[in-house]
This record gives C-alpha cells, sequence and structure tokens, in this order.
C-alpha cells in the first residue's frame, strides 16, 4: 500500500472549498473542509474517542491537541503527512 499524500489532497480541497480553510492549523477548518461535523460537542466526543486528558472547557488547548492528534492518526494510517503537523 502507497502512502496517501495528505496535504497535497487537503490544499486541493481547500483551493475548490468557495471558502478560505486554514486545515493547517485549525481543527475546526480541517473538519469543515472534510465535511465533517466542527461543533464544540463534535469536537469534544473526538477528544474524548482520542483519550484528551486536559480540560474540555479550555476548547483552545483542546483543538490544538485535536488537531495534532488527527495529523498523527492520519500519518499513522497511511497518510504522508508533513512532520510539522504531529506529534
Amino acid at each position: 500500500m502507497t502512502d496517501v499524500d495528505v496535504e497535497t489532497i487537503l490544499n486541493d480541497k481547500a483551493q475548490h472549498a468557495g471558502q478560505p480553510l486554514n486545515w493547517r492549523s485549525s481543527i475546526l477548518d480541517l473538519l469543515k473542509l472534510l465535511d465533517l461535523d466542527s461543533s464544540l460537542q463534535a469536537r469534544k466526543q473526538l477528544a474524548q474517542e482520542l483519550h484528551y486528558s486536559g480540560d474540555m472547557e479550555n476548547s483552545a488547548s483542546m483543538n490544538v491537541w485535536l488537531h495534532r492528534q488527527v495529523m498523527t492518526k492520519l500519518a499513522q494510517n497511511g497518510g504522508k503527512v508533513p512532520a510539522d503537523l504531529r506529534d
């Protein structure tokens, strides 16, 4: 199985999104770009599923952690993800 170039795919999707989406640093924009629920409740649920141990009420910290975890999971599952975007 060949690695999937996540960066190229997401950049292409972002060019055609019809709105500026900064998927490289924003979990909200990443989820929007992937047509996934980006609501706070959905992000809290995702954080629980990924075993977030921080304060769920501090959404800024949770969002940064979530973004890195999602990028790391993509890399662990065959995605070619830039090193600066994962843990």
